[in-house]
């Protein structure tokens, strides 16, 4: 099973990045997938998450900001960041939930 994330790079305050998630060598379909983010010296925490059915839960903190989705037939999962703040900078992973799957994880850095 391989997780791919990418999509991170550089970014002003304000702006947007779209997160995507590939798979190989598992159907994302049946599964709760979730995005995490590990912010410099600091643990890594639940951004958002979307369950098989499609309903998706957020952070407090990029509610209203993020949206999380998935596409079953690329057998990808996606996070749209919009409006960028300098905190939400951090290494970003996706991650089958309840299982061990995590992908190798995308650098976003947002610039005050």
């Amino acid at each position: 099973v391989q997780l791919q994330a990418f999509g991170g790079g550089l970014v002003q305050a304000g702006g947007s990045l779209r997160l995507s998630c590939a798979a190989s060598g598992i159907i994302l379909s049946p599964h709760k997938m979730g995005w995490y983010r590990q912010a410099p010296e600091k643990q890594r925490e639940s951004v958002a998450s979307i369950h098989s059915g499609g309903s998706a839960n957020y952070a407090d903190d990029v509610k209203g900001r993020f949206t999380i989705s998935r596409d079953n037939a690329k057998n990808t999962v996606y996070l749209q960041m919009n409006g960028l703040k300098p905190e939400d900078t951090g290494v970003y992973y996706c991650h089958v939930e309840w299982t061990d799957y995590w992908g190798k994880g995308t650098l976003v850095t947002v610039s005050s």
